[in-house]
């Protein structure tokens, strides 16, 4: 087999990839979620998770109190580091006590999944008309697939959110 030069392999593994629906949409989300801006921000490792689930249930805590929280053993320097990062993407908020900080979560678990949709549908409605299609299409699959309860909660929302903008146009 002879050997392919790196613009051949790319062109041969590019030109294998199909172009569904569904890998496109996977494709749009990584480049939403990898570049700057606050869909960075709010887009979070596993490390990250981890440690604002424990400061969601435990409110103020010092690095000490989340490593020993912690379900694995972690050095407390890295600890330490991510909450920093944390912090200065904006998701905790911090106080000096004594000679530590205390760490809290700037926003609840509930307003972070909020803002972190929010910004997933706002990305997805500046972008082209086939990017607004794929949305819709793709949530109304998602949604009927598991659950038909919601879909019809959907629906709702709709007609509701419809009748507010009609009553807000009527002088």
């Amino acid at each position: 087999m002879p050997e392919l030069g790196l613009s051949q392999g790319i062109r041969e593994t590019s030109a294998s990839l199909t172009l569904e629906p569904r890998n496109i949409m996977i494709r749009f989300l990584k480049s939403r979620f990898a570049r700057g801006g606050r869909s960075e921000s709010l887009a979070l490792g596993s490390l990250e998770l981890e440690l604002m689930e424990i400061l969601w249930s435990h409110n103020d805590c010092s690095v000490r109190d989340v490593v020993s929280e912690l379900q694995r053993p972690l050095a407390y320097t890295t600890v330490m580091t991510t909450l920093d990062r944390l912090y200065k993407k904006g998701l905790l908020d911090r106080r000096k006590s004594q000679r530590a900080f205390l760490y809290s979560p700037h926003l609840s678990r509930q307003e972070w999944e909020r803002q972190r949709a929010g910004n997933l549908v706002a990305g997805f409605l500046a972008g082209p008309n086939p990017s607004r299609e794929l949305l819709l299409s793709c949530l109304l699959d998602a949604v009927g697939t598991h659950d038909a309860t919601l879909l019809d909660e959907l629906e709702k929302k709709i007609r509701a959110r419809r009748k507010e903008i009609e009553r807000q146009e009527q002088p």
